[in-house]
């Protein structure tokens, strides 16, 4: 490590015996997630295999796009992969908040009822859901009822809550497995699986809908697995394995995923056009590459947790505690302190490194937001990303690493930012 790099030597010396210390604790916890990763892979592999995806699957369609095999080929690997029944793969969904709007609007009728039994969605929903009479095409602009049922203080689900709000007109459930902008754990795979058990118990016919967002081969099973009937998620997110340049993916089943590809297109074609141009091969390489990646992400969120926590500061998912998202949330208490972190992370990134990221008005946020995306992929926080609302208790949401050395090196420099701006205090090393 060189002096430039790095500045003051001695300070980056007892950053690297402390990440040593971080890196001793958390061996067993870094040996499950590679047993994870391992077992994903080999699905992602089986599911190539069992539909014999050739390079002649990677060659790019044009105009209509129709009779495209390598798009239909690749909407079954995906199906495969998530045990699903359908799935709708696609470079036309601009981003993960897009591909859960055509999901929605694709089951959802007017008089319909949209019930997120996980409380708030993530802030980007708000404007999907709308409010009454909004004149801007939301759900709610088109007569879908929406209500909410909050988790209680704990995070945990209110089971009463649910049983008490489902009523005739509920359609779809709604589930957020991803912590979003809470203070509060992310949903496993287990307890959205007793979600759809109990909800359906009470209406058998409701549709429950998971936004999957970051949770892609976190664990061995995907929602679709455990009765999910419709899940979202974007391929700049896990599933395109840093390699997707954009789109998103839907899957459940057959008749959900049909209704949101009329959504995507127009009712009678679905998902029988749509030009794929030069995008096949990165999703199909992105997909085999995501298992392994998504594993070194989370083994940064393990080190960042456990790092943060020998310094006193709050993290949730503990560094200890098993993982169903690559989120790890740290929770600063303070703005300043918030904001170097942010700035921390945009200064170990390979592009960009050199922007210093502020707080803005960001499109589609209730707050200013300050993000730190120094990725290659615009967006893509499978890549290493952090970002965060300006509001209390000032909680920064890192994700992502292509390479758990990139995390672990973001997290020293974003922890080395915090000492250099005088707001922590690092004890020199003592052999």
């Amino acid at each position: 490590m060189t002096t430039e790099m790095h500045g003051n030597g001695e300070l980056w010396e007892n950053l690297l015996r402390l990440s040593e210390e971080m890196e001793d604790k958390a061996r067993d916890a870094f040996r499950r997630i590679d047993g994870i990763a391992e077992r994903n892979q080999w699905k992602v592999i089986e599911a190539f295999k069992k539909h014999q995806v050739s390079d002649f699957h990677f060659a790019g369609s044009t105009g209509y796009g129709y009779n495209d095999r390598g798009r239909e080929i690749l909407d079954l690997v995906y199906a495969d992969v998530f045990g699903a029944e359908a799935a709708l793969v696609r470079p036309h969904f601009a981003s993960g908040t897009h591909t859960i709007s055509c999901a929605l609007f694709g089951v959802l009728r007017p008089g319909d009822e949209l019930l997120y039994v996980t409380g708030k969605p993530y802030d980007t929903l708000h404007k999907v859901i709308g409010k009454p009479g909004d004149g801007k095409g939301s759900l709610r602009d088109w007569g879908v009822v929406y209500n909410e049922v909050p988790l209680l203080e704990d995070g945990g689900i209110d089971w009463q809550g649910i049983e008490a709000s489902i009523g005739e007109r509920t359609k779809v459930i709604g589930v957020q497995r991803s912590r979003g902008y809470d203070w509060r754990a992310s949903f496993t795979v287990a307890e959205i699986g007793e979600i759809v058990k109990r909800v359906k118990a009470i209406k058998s016919d409701v549709i429950v809908f998971v936004d999957n967002c970051y949770g892609e081969f976190t664990e061995l099973l995907e929602p679709t697995e455990v009765g999910v009937d419709l899940m979202a998620g974007s391929l700049i997110k896990n599933p395109g394995g840093g390699l997707a340049e954009t789109g998103g993916y839907i899957a459940g089943t057959r008749d959900a995923v049909e209704a949101a590809s009329y959504r995507l297109t127009a009712p009678g074609i679905g998902g029988e056009v749509g030009a794929m141009l030069g995008t096949l091969r990165s999703m199909y390489q992105g997909l085999f590459l995501a298992p392994h990646l998504v594993g070194q992400a989370v083994k940064g969120s393990v080190f960042a947790a456990a790092l943060f926590e020998r310094l006193g500061f709050e993290s949730k998912p503990k560094w200890h505690e098993p993982r169903t998202d690559l989120i790890q949330a740290v929770r600063f208490g303070q703005a300043d302190h918030l904001i170097a972190f942010v700035q921390g992370i945009q200064a170990a990134a390979a592009v960009d490194a050199h922007v210093v990221p502020e707080p803005w008005d960001m499109p589609g946020y209730e707050n200013p937001v300050i993000m730190a995306a120094g990725t290659f992929i615009q967006g893509g926080s499978l890549e290493l990303s952090a970002d965060a609302p300006i509001r209390e208790p000032y909680i920064a949401y890192m994700q992502g690493g292509l390479t758990y050395a990139h995390a672990k090196y973001g997290v020293l420099t974003a922890l080395r930012r915090l000492v250099e701006s005088g707001l922590i205090v690092i004890k020199p090393y003592i052999p």
